[in-house]
């Protein structure tokens, strides 16, 4: 009976026959390399070691050989530069033709290891000048190479990281490869402290959720601010938005659910741990959470997800929107960053097991990372800042711009206890929860309930960091995470190993840091505005937007955390600075020229026909039978004042965005931006938005809200 329902479905497939199928993965290169080679590149990838060029040449060739075998007839170096995308520029495996006018198929060690794309051409914050155009590509083995398979046949994608000729990071890898050097070596410092003398590596494990919108393509393709921003810059609100919680976890539409299938199908073919799926809380807006891997892999994994979200849409007819801020009035969308720490013989740091207040060693590490998100609020913040989180942090909908940290009920009264005695004596117990129906079974709640308002919580054994925007690389934060948690550890350390008594230091270290950093520590309602006046009370920062939350990139505090592990040097710093100003300045450029360019060209001329019209109405009813009109006049005042409002609008943008644009200082051009040009569009819009509501729809140049978010 099973066999036969199997064949009444063409679609069917295993998810075990075809997980990884395209990843040169370790069990490929077991398989396909000579015992010798296979145990150098282990080593190379678990030790750190260094890949000579012999052993490389045949780990080139077998993973052509399979790439060919997949359909690839061209490689790539697969690197992510400061633009937030990936970038890649494909060669195929032909070399010169042979005298008899065949070609061979080669693929060398050293076009494995090294590339040379043209680094003047990417964001550099002044690095690189435009004619120093040299940059390399540096093949990343702790991150397996996949073969891609789509409209343009097949191709060989090798994760690289990216610098510049002088060696600075151009990139979003190489310090993220960086920081989680740093935090192995200084967990594994204080693991020895504690007797731990098994564990060889400690690495940093993260979990991105990524949410997401779907719009129908033809309708997307309607609307200029979505082509050109990713986000709408006019909108009236729909008469129905998100307050019925009706589309959370509500049944997916067979559309989406046919498209959810294929994205699956096609990150498992790429290894990526794709798990968990459902409707968010905004209309049209979904989720998709993977399970757990190493912080390289999982970046590297999560922009494949972005990726294949984006390409898999436009083969449904549908257009995905990965903007933080799309729609005015409906919930946002983030990426929230579960992270924790895992020994490589199975051991979760953040694990407090059922007793945590006997958990010395897992009190110290949550201790050091209430010391590490408190002193470095500023920076955590910074590694969260894009200009669609502007839309979206602190508007009721996401966690505040303030950074706290949620420990649960059971956390916190163990940290009561330690300030208040010094000492812990006991743990709150999760209880029996009884639904009060008989046919329903009791269970064991947890010990603590969970807080979707704070910006970083614990979540049982990890930490979810959920300020992150949904269109962002989760490099950055986990880059900052691991550095400031690195210099937490490193002090710790340096105390511990010159102690006499090992067990009352500490002791001592412990109710120290939970004591002085306990301001950090919030279980409340993160949206409230007693939050906002309580946390200036407590002194801890409230950054509201990204231009004010980038300098905190560069400071002498920062400079001197991330050079004493060696992330970022004060220039790789400096540079990310400029960058992200320019990103942020050209950024609202782009949306102003967008509003302009609509509004003078789409809406007002189509106002206009709209007022015209209950003029000639007016006209004509008043010829004909001199009817009372009140209702065409009415009409017609309202929409030539909120059309002459638009035009004065429209004016003022094209003047602030002029000026702004000829600043030539980075920040002032951002501020300027952010304070005059930002301003301006939101007058703009203002008048529009009405119009909307009161112009014909058949004459209103594009689909509506509502349109976009219901009819999926």
């Amino acid at each position: 009976m099973e066999e036969r329902m199997l064949e009444k479905t063409p679609d069917y497939f295993n998810v075990t026959d075809i997980f990884g199928e395209n990843v040169f993965n370790d069990s490929v290169m077991q398989e396909r390399l000579p015992k010798k080679v296979y145990k150098k590149l282990r080593e190379v990838i678990e030790e750190g070691k260094e890949l000579d060029l012999e052993t490389a040449d045949v780990v080139a060739h077998e993973m052509k050989e399979w790439a060919i075998e997949k359909g690839a007839t061209h490689y790539t170096h697969w690197f992510q530069p400061l633009t937030g995308v990936t970038a890649e520029k494909h060669d195929s495996f032909i070399t010169a033709p042979m005298p008899n006018g065949k070609v061979l198929m080669s693929f060398s060690g050293k076009e494995l290891i090294k590339g040379e794309p043209d680094a003047s051409s990417f964001p550099s914050g002044g690095l690189r000048a435009t004619f120093e155009a040299r940059g390399y590509t540096a093949w990343d083995c702790t991150s397996p190479a996949f073969v891609r398979q789509d409209a343009a046949g097949a191709t060989l994608c090798i994760p690289t990281a990216f610098c510049s000729y002088t060696g600075e990071a151009l990139d979003q890898k190489t310090p993220l490869l960086r920081s989680m050097a740093a935090i192995n070596e200084q967990s594994l410092r204080l693991l020895r402290l504690f007797g731990n003398t098994t564990s060889k590596k400690v690495t940093p494990s993260v979990g991105p959720e990524q949410e997401y919108f779907l719009v129908d393509k033809e309708k997307y393709l309607k609307r200029k601010d979505l082509i050109y921003a990713g986000r709408t810059l006019f909108g009236a609100p729909p008469a129905k938005g998100q307050e019925m919680d009706d589309h959370y976890f509500g049944a997916i539409r067979e559309r989406i659910a046919s498209y959810m299938k294929d994205v699956n199908k096609e990150l498992w073919k790429l290894g990526v741990s794709a798990k968990t799926q459902h409707n968010e809380v905004a209309p049209a807006q979904h989720e998709l959470a993977p399970i757990y891997a190493e912080a390289n892999i999982a970046v590297d994994h999560n922009q494949l997800v972005m990726e294949t979200l984006k390409k898999v849409a436009g083969r449904h007819g549908l257009y995905c929107l990965l903007n933080e801020k799309p729609f005015a009035g409906v919930n946002g969308s983030g990426k929230h960053n579960n992270w924790s720490l895992t020994t490589d013989d199975g051991i979760n740091l953040l694990d407090p097991g059922d007793t945590p207040h006997e958990n010395i060693q897992f009190l110290l590490v949550l201790s050091c990372i209430l010391k590490a998100v408190d002193e470095h609020a500023e920076l955590l913040r910074e590694s969260a800042a894009d200009v669609g989180n502007d839309h979206r942090l602190g508007a009721n909908e996401a966690p505040p711009a303030i950074i706290s940290i949620f420990l649960g009920a059971q956390l916190e009264d163990v940290l009561k206890q330690l300030i208040s005695t010094g000492e812990a004596t006991h743990s709150i117990e999760g209880e029996m929860l009884k639904t009060g129906v008989a046919t329903l079974p009791d269970f064991m709640k947890d010990a603590t309930d969970r807080n979707r308002t704070s910006p970083f919580a614990f979540t049982g054994n990890k930490f979810e960091f959920r300020m992150v925007g949904s269109k962002a690389s989760i490099a950055q934060p986990n880059v900052v995470l691991n550095t400031i948690v690195a210099e937490a550890f490193a002090e710790v350390c340096d105390t511990l190993e010159k102690a006499d008594d090992f067990d009352m230091a500490v002791h001592d270290l412990i109710k120290k840091n939970v004591t002085e950093h306990q301001r950090i520590v919030f279980n409340g309602n993160g949206y409230s505005d007693g939050w906002v006046e309580e946390a200036e009370r407590r002194g801890l920062p409230n950054i509201r937007s990204m231009v004010d939350a980038i300098p905190y990139l560069a400071t002498d505090k920062s400079v001197a955390l991330f050079e004493r592990f060696g992330v970022f040097t004060r220039a790789e710093l400096e540079s990310r600075v400029e960058v992200e100003y320019e990103t942020y300045a050209k950024t609202i450029n782009i949306e102003a020229k967008a509003m302009m360019n609509i509004a003078g060209k789409q809406i007002i001329p189509a106002v206009i026909k709209y007022a015209t019209s209950l003029a000639t109405s007016v006209n004509a009813v008043t010829a004909a039978c001199g009817a009372d009109v009140s209702v065409q006049t009415e009409l017609l005042t309202e929409t030539s004042t909120l059309l002459a409002e638009a035009q004065t609008a429209l004016k003022k943008l094209h003047e602030v965005t002029e000026k702004a644009a000829a600043i030539e200082e980075g920040r002032v051009q951002a501020v300027a931006y952010r304070d005059e040009v930002k301003v301006a569009m939101d007058e703009l819009r203002a008048p529009i938005d009405k119009l909307e509501m009161i112009v014909d729809k058949d004459v209103w140049p594009m689909p509506s809200y509502g349109d976009l978010i219901f009819e999926v």
